[in-house]
């Protein structure tokens, strides 16, 4: 058995003082939080007005990412060509650059692989919930209801994955802006609720 980490409080007085650490730091940044989660609700609206313009938005970004991964990927294989691995490495950076100038410069094909991809995440998100709900089924190692709702929302994932890739090309044009704009609003509304309980402590 592994000793404990040593910078990890075990007994009650030392967890009192790490909650109390927590909370002088929320209430410290409670503004910085509110701030920025108002910013990401701004952000995650117009994101979902605009499905469209942020998926753009989102696809670019994705692209120049691999583009300047595949660069520098590319640069250190140049700069260590002696080292055996280095044509691999070559190659990993080439297909970085490939898909960066596929995600960046071709706008609705870009945005159709994406969508795709993003399916397959569903698909195999939903595929694993399921799998793990049927494991913690009652006479399996759990009696509560978790495991009902474990496979719900692997359902939904499938039932997500389905529908975005039945109505490909058109999904395209409104997912990836849609999902994010949720995620940046449920985020945004996360930092607000977490600068509220800062004011409050």
């Amino acid at each position: 058995m592994s000793d404990p980490d040593p910078h990890i409080p075990t007994d009650p007085e030392g967890l009192s003082t790490l909650e109390s650490r927590l909370q002088q730091a929320i209430r410290d940044n409670a503004g910085r939080f509110r701030w920025l989660g108002i910013a990401l609700v701004v952000v995650g609206v117009l994101a979902i007005l605009f499905p469209l313009v942020a998926s753009v938005a989102a696809k670019l970004m994705i692209g120049w990412v691999f583009l300047v991964a595949g660069a520098l990927v590319l640069w250190h294989a140049f700069q260590a060509r002696d080292w055996q691995p280095a044509i691999l490495s070559g190659l990993i950076g080439v297909l970085h650059l490939a898909v960066g100038v596929y995600l960046a410069f071709f706008p609705l094909t870009g945005l159709i692989g994406l969508t795709v991809l993003v399916a397959l995440v569903f698909a195999l998100q939903g595929a694993g919930e399921i799998a793990l709900g049927w494991q913690h089924r009652p006479g399996h190692g759990n009696e509560g209801p978790g495991w009902v709702w474990m496979g719900l929302s692997g359902a939904v994932s499938l039932v997500l994955a389905a529908m975005l890739l039945a109505g490909l090309p058109g999904t395209a044009l409104w997912a990836i802006g849609l999902l994010l704009g949720i995620n940046l609003l449920t985020s945004g509304v996360s930092f607000l609720a977490l600068a509220s309980m800062g004011g409050r402590m």
